[in-house]
């Protein structure tokens, strides 16, 4: 995904940002639980903030993958500059990495996929990298996202919909100057395609502002986001052999 390989400053950049660190990032760390001594794999990875986060709190065999090699460099550089273990890789993954992580994360990965077959080869890979009995935690669009113009401008990004919601119509996410585009995916899309590549347990999990967050910009602040937020949390496992 071409689009990607200039973006790493202004990824980097919006990690900075209030919802990233008060919203976002908790929500996640909630989501994934204890993962201390647990192999992970970040897949779509980016520059790398979610892949450090994982070896912070004490995961293992931590890997961070994505297409973008101007995303990899900069994941790469961090690495070099506080060292925490994390190794990064070109995806798609080899054989090598088949049924080696007890969980993968995956944030807004399965909105780029193009089409239906696209979003079945994502899931696919977060299950073949899985042992069994292993964990999925993935964020994609939120179904149910407000389609209102500048409804997420006050926490540092926009989302623009051209046109009716429907499984693969164009959304655009904008990031200061930089449009990205991405897909829109139903929750029934999802859930089949997590399904089809052999996923059980699928459901969707809550947000969660931390109370720095809503000490310093108040309750009243999240409110909108919390309504209507852009991405959703969902969770899924493949099945422990028998």
């Amino acid at each position: 995904m071409a689009q990607f390989d200039a973006l790493g400053d202004i990824y980097d950049d919006f990690a900075q940002t209030p919802f990233r660190r008060h919203l976002e990032l908790p929500s996640i760390i909630r989501a994934l639980g204890d993962v201390t001594g647990l192999s992970a794999l970040d897949l779509g990875c980016g520059t790398g903030p979610h892949s450090r986060t994982l070896a912070r709190l004490g995961a293992e065999d931590v890997v961070g993958a994505d297409v973008a090699e101007g995303m990899l460099e900069h994941a790469r550089q961090a690495e070099h500059e506080h060292p925490l273990g994390v190794r990064y890789a070109r995806a798609p993954l080899t054989d090598g990495f088949a049924g080696r992580f007890d969980l993968v994360l995956s944030v807004y990965v399965m909105p780029y996929a193009a089409d239906r077959d696209e979003l079945d080869v994502l899931c696919a890979q977060a299950f073949t990298a899985l042992k069994p009995g292993g964990r999925l935690v993935a964020l994609p669009a939120n179904p149910d996202l407000s389609t209102v113009p500048g409804y997420y401008r006050p926490y540092g990004f926009d989302l623009v919909v051209p046109e009716p919601l429907a499984d693969g119509s164009r959304i655009t996410l904008v990031m200061g100057e930089e449009e990205i585009a991405a897909r829109y995916w139903t929750r029934h899309a999802l859930d089949q395609a997590l399904t089809r590549a052999g996923f059980t347990a699928v459901r969707g999990l809550g947000h969660h502002v931390s109370p720095e967050g809503e000490r310093e910009l108040g309750p009243g602040f999240w409110r909108d986001y919390l309504d209507r937020p852009h991405a959703l949390i969902l969770e899924a496992r493949r099945p422990s052999q028998a």
